[in-house]
């Protein structure tokens, strides 16, 4: 039997069969989070005009230097501008527009007075205080210029990049598509949500799981239900599940006489990059490809298919849509109690990361309790996985790990 290849190694051979899919173009509104698939050019200057950064009046700096309490300057006021309007008169010695902000800077005027250092009548104003020349003014272009490039490729789009996008027009935008993700849970043992005879059967829930994996990493996921242990009904579901972008089996990879999944991919002309992983929990997962579609059959057991799901499909839909950043970030804390696993076997326990009370202490960890990979509700407790390395066999408090955030 081939030996296990590292979680490391693959992680690449999974990178290596996935590309960004195809490219379409949304609404701006519903490309929040969406990778954007082409470089955005700025069509014009942001601002468009000069224009009044705060409530006040546009004047001559000339003309309210040196004003004070005592001494304030007067001058005759021409217009109130509100934003959206263009200035019907050029400012000039002794006059001032009343301007709100945002409103395009009259012609003649260098210098905004904020409206709490004058007082005002209809046609006329006092200053009390000037500011420096030049003050409360946004320049135009100050944001962009035109012509600037202000989105490149493959960008993420967060809300300020929808901002950005919005302030320059663009009203759609080219993203990567989203893929579909068959899902197709395998067993004479499993029942569905809705069958009418669930008893002395497991709840799928590993389909719901999955499901909710997969639109936390962007996907469509695609429920294809529970598929009987025979070769014709697993050969039919695959057969649908090869329509989408991805395809996801849960049980029935491993070696009993009723585990058909493996042999009713290779009928449908599945090529394996792998099919068991030095990890715990999660061995039993096998990866390849079907023509162009991705295949990953995932561990039955609960926890072990969530964790391959984090660990080897997460990444690849990501890809698929075209992101750079592909792995959680990890990170360092203070283990708090001591854990013991077999040499040799990468393995990754549930664990509740504690931020430290006090600046400069170092997170804390701990793990859920029980870590059978049956025990679903370890993952619920869970907020991080707690990575420890095949040559690791125990851990003592005190000692500082490596966490995966969830």
């Amino acid at each position: 039997m081939k030996q296990a290849v590292r979680v490391a190694e693959a992680q690449t051979l999974v990178l290596d069969c996935v590309e960004p899919g195809a490219i379409e173009k949304v609404a701006l509104v519903d490309a929040l989070h969406r990778v954007i698939a082409e470089d955005v050019i700025a069509p014009r200057d942001i601002p468009p005009h000069d224009n009044s950064a705060m409530d006040g009046y546009a004047v001559q700096h000339r003309d309210v230097k040196g004003a004070t309490q005592d001494k304030p300057a007067g001058l005759r006021v021409l217009q109130v501008l509100p934003a959206g309007l263009m200035p019907e008169h050029v400012v000039e010695p002794g006059t001032a527009i009343k301007i709100m902000t945002g409103a395009p800077m009259p012609q003649g005027a260098d210098t905004v007075v904020q409206v709490e250092h004058t007082n005002a009548s209809d046609t006329d104003v006092d200053i009390y205080r000037a500011p420096k020349v030049g003050s409360n003014l946004r320049q135009r272009g100050e944001d962009i210029h035109a012509g600037e490039g202000i989105m490149v490729q493959q960008t993420r789009l967060r809300p300020a990049e929808l901002g950005v996008l919005a302030s320059v027009g663009k009203s759609q935008v080219m993203v990567y598509q989203r893929p579909r993700v068959a899902i197709l849970a395998t067993g004479d043992e499993i029942a569905d949500l809705d069958d009418p005879e669930p008893h002395g059967k497991i709840i799928n829930s590993n389909s719901y799981t999955i499901a909710g994996q997969v639109l936390e990493a962007g996907g469509v996921p695609v429920l294809l239900g529970v598929a009987r242990d025979t070769r014709e009904a697993i050969s039919q579901r695959i057969a649908s599940g090869l329509q989408a972008e991805v395809l996801i089996t849960s049980g029935g990879v491993s070696a009993g006489d009723f585990d058909y999944v493996r042999d009713c991919l290779d009928a449908a002309g599945f090529v394996t990059q792998f099919f068991t992983v030095a990890m715990r929990p999660g061995s039993p997962v096998t990866f390849g490809t079907v023509g162009q579609v991705p295949v990953f059959s995932l561990p039955g057991n609960p926890v072990a298919s969530m964790v391959t799901f984090e660990l080897f499909v997460r990444p690849a839909l990501l890809k698929m849509q075209g992101y750079t950043e592909l792995f959680r970030k990890p990170s360092q804390a203070a283990l708090e109690n001591a854990v013991s696993k077999r040499q040799g076997v990468r393995t990754f326990l549930r664990g509740v990361l504690q931020l430290p009370k006090r600046l400069g202490e170092m997170p804390t960890v701990t793990t859920t309790g029980p870590q059978g990979s049956g025990i679903l509700r370890s993952m619920s407790l869970a907020n991080c996985l707690i990575d420890i390395p095949e040559e690791v066999e125990r851990l003592q408090s005190g000692d500082t790990v490596q966490i995966l955030p969830l």
